[in-house]
Order: C-alpha cells, then sequence, then structure tokens
C-alpha cells in the first residue's frame, strides 16, 4: 500500500509555557462558546450504579461492580482475563512486574508516549530503550526495534498512540524470534482493532486507562488484561499488597495497594455497558474532522491503516511549512475562538531523567511530530456544527497573517 505523503518540519524546541495545561495558559478570557480538548459523556447508568454502592455501603475496593466490570471488559476485548486496578500508571507497572521485569533488563519503548509508559520501566529496575517514530500512524516504527535488541532485552512495549493500532504482525514475528514479551499500552486505544483482532488481545498482556479523558472512563482507573492464567493471578496478588489469595493477611511476595473502587468499577461498567455508543460518536467526530481538513492548508490529520480500526480517542493534525503559523501560536489563537487544543507529548528522550549518553539516539520523526503535533477538541457530544466551526477557526488562521 502506498502510504500518504506526510510534510514534516523541523521546528525549535517548544517554550516551557506551551506546555502547560491549555485551560491555564492559553484560555485566558471566557469566550461565549468553549470547546475542551476532552470531556466525560456520562449517558447511561452511572448515576443509579453509583447511588446503589453509596445505598448498598460497598463503596471501597470489594464489590459486585468490580466482578461485572471485569468480567464485561475481558469479553469486550475477547481474552480471558481482566484484572482492574487504580490507574494506568499502575496497570504497567504491575504487568511487567508480572512479567517478570527486572534490574538491568531492557524494554524497547517508543519515544513519542505518554510518560508512564517509559516511567513504569524504570519503575522496575529496568531501561527502557526508545524508537522513533514512523510519519503514518504516528506509531513505533517497527522496522527499528530489532536493531535495539541486545542480550539484555526482555520485551517491547507497543503504544496504540491515540488510538490507532501498532502494525502487530512484525512486532509478534520479532518478539517470537527473539524470545521477547510484548506488552500493549492500549491506553489510549479502548476498542481500537487490528485486522479485526481487538487492542489488548494481541500481546502476552495489555493495559488500559480510564482516566476522565479517555473513551471510556471511572475517573482514575486501569485494567490488566491477559490469555495468561498465572500472569493474572500474579497481578491480583501483586494489586492487593501481595496477599495470599487463600490466606488473609499473608504477604508472601511485595505487593501494592493499586486497587479498583467499587464506585470506580460500577462507572466503568456504566459506560463499558454504552461501549458502542462511545465508539460511534468517536468514528462519526473524525469523520467530519476529515471531511472540513483533508490534506490541506499545511493540516495533516492521522491517517487510518487499511488494516486498522481506529478508535479515534483524540483527533490530531500535525502542522507543516505549508501553514502559515507556528504550532503555539496556532493553539493560542485557537484559545482565543473558544477551541481548546493540547500539544502533542514530548518525546522521551528530551525528558531530563532519560537524557543520559547510554540512552541518546537520533529520533527525527518524533521530533518534528512532538514539535508540530496539536490535538483537537474530541469530547463525544460534539456535534456536526461543531466540528466545522472548530475546523473554519483552524483553516481560517491560513489568510490570517
Amino acid at each position: 500500500m502506498k502510504q500518504p505523503t506526510l510534510i514534516l518540519d523541523q521546528v525549535a524546541p517548544l517554550g516551557e509555557d506551551a506546555r502547560h495545561d491549555a485551560s491555564e495558559t492559553t484560555r485566558t478570557k471566557a469566550p461565549q462558546r468553549w470547546f475542551p480538548v476532552a470531556a466525560p459523556a456520562l449517558v447511561g447508568n452511572e448515576r443509579s450504579y453509583v447511588l446503589d454502592c453509596i445505598d448498598s455501603t460497598w463503596i471501597s475496593s470489594n464489590g459486585a461492580y468490580i466482578d461485572r466490570f471485569e468480567q464485561m471488559f475481558a469479553e469486550f476485548c475477547g481474552v480471558k482475563h481482566a484484572v482492574s486496578v487504580c490507574n494506568g500508571t499502575t496497570a504497567l507497572h504491575v504487568a511487567l512486574l508480572t512479567l517478570g521485569l527486572g534490574r538491568d533488563d531492557e524494554v524497547i519503548v517508543p519515544t513519542l508516549t505518554f510518560v508512564a509508559t517509559a516511567n513504569a520501566v524504570t519503575y522496575c529496575g529496568a531501561k527502557p530503550v526508545f524508537v522513533d517514530s514512523e510519519p503514518y500512524t504516528w506509531n513505533m516504527d517497527v522496522a527499528q526495534i530489532e536493531a535495539n535488541i541486545t542480550p539484555r532485552t526482555k520485551g517491547i512495549i507497543v503504544v496504540h498512540l491515540f488510538g490507532h493500532p501498532v502494525d502487530m504482525d512484525p512486532v509478534l514475528e520479532i518478539a517470537n524470534r527473539h524470545n521477547l514479551f510484548v506488552l500493549e499500552d492500549a491506553a489510549e486505544a479502548v476498542g481500537a482493532e487490528y485486522k479485526g483482532r481487538r487492542a489488548g488481545s494481541m500481546g502476552r498482556i495489555a493495559t488500559f486507562s480510564f482516566y476522565g479523558n479517555k473513551i471510556i472512563t471511572t475517573g482514575e482507573g486501569g485494567m490488566i488484561v491477559t490469555d495468561d492464567d498465572d500472569l493474572a493471578q500474579v497481578a491480583r496478588q501483586l494489586k492487593g499488597q501481595g496477599q495470599d489469595a487463600t490466606r488473609r493477611y499473608w504477604f508472601p511476595v511485595l505487593g501494592y495497594n493499586y486497587r479498583m473502587t467499587n464506585i470506580q468499577a460500577a462507572i466503568g461498567l456504566a459506560q463499558l455497558e454504552q461501549i458502542r455508543w462511545h465508539l460511534a460518536r468517536r468514528r462519526e467526530n473524525a469523520g467530519w474532522y476529515q471531511e472540513y481538513l483533508g490534506p490541506q492548508n499545511g493540516v495533516s490529520l492521522q491517517p487510518e491503516q487499511t488494516w486498522a480500526k481506529n478508535a479515534y480517542w483524540i483527533n490530531s493534525v500535525v502542522l507543516d511549512s505549508r501553514f502559515p503559523m507556528s504550532r503555539d501560536e496556532t493553539m493560542a489563537r485557537l484559545a482565543k475562538t473558544g477551541i481548546e487544543t493540547r500539544p502533542f507529548f514530548y518525546s522521551m528522550h528530551t525528558l531530563p531523567m532519560y537524557q543520559t549518553d547510554e540512552l541518546k539516539g537520533h529520533f527525527p520523526v518524533a521530533d518534528r511530530l512532538s514539535a508540530q503535533g496539536l490535538s483537537l477538541p474530541s469530547a463525544a457530544n460534539l456535534s456536526r456544527d461543531d466540528v466545522k466551526y472548530i475546523c473554519d477557526q483552524l483553516t481560517g488562521l491560513c489568510g490570517a497573517l
């Protein structure tokens, strides 16, 4: 398949102010219309389930909603086990511990990701080894994985960035050949599909986030999914302080208090019951963005590959040399019209704790995406007119100078 052309230009590093939360730095005035980048859509049984928790007094880390949410999520992903935890970062940490990751091990990680992916590796005493992005899906460049494998490499973490799945078949082939684990960081990809397989069902283990800006939310929360009975058992033990499953207050291993509450699970179950609606709304929004933006005026959307079904967690664009102003100026001007935006993540290799001689490398695509990318409002309650307004304001900047 011929890949679409994405023009990327090297831009000077961003100032610190440009990376602050947009609600603090770019919303200087309260416009008549305000479109946040993300907002939870509570359209199902959330209220009644939460009130049921309160009425029953089951509000902590035990209760029927936890089991129901886990079972339904496992079925949705097409796996045997789902283990709920208190957030997506702890999901990554526990998942890596179940895989036996330890001191001085190495894990291959995309450099363009949220910091939790790399941090969880570091929590285990291991070292993240960064790989550049490719310019079509903005995900990890699979072609660069093998060159970064060393005798200390234990696994690969793939990140389905912004909801678009990674090209998994070559990743799994490389991992099988080198006896490496594959962990799917699917925090942004609930419902995404790769060749008909759901995100989270392809690696040895996978993790999800249910933060308030995600496709479905529990407020804070996360999930670990796997088909491996042993990994699921260990994950349950580790998230509950390491307590033995059959012997109360007996802790044979060091564990953590990473449990989800029954109230969180109640919200999550109500959200998951409406997952088809959530995904349909995300896809509809994405279709409108593609209709009103398209490859024009120096604005490039994240393309969806033929083998993928993007979950469209967030609609993001990259600005190139044809666009008449910088990414930061674009964000500031959009904020004045009531449109909140967010910059792309910093590449991991630019962060202070990962700027070591041992972790140096050349990551031109990730650097350019990070410097030139911005995310647009993607809440499920947007209308066609809302998206048209947002696109009109963005493309209107082309004639603003």
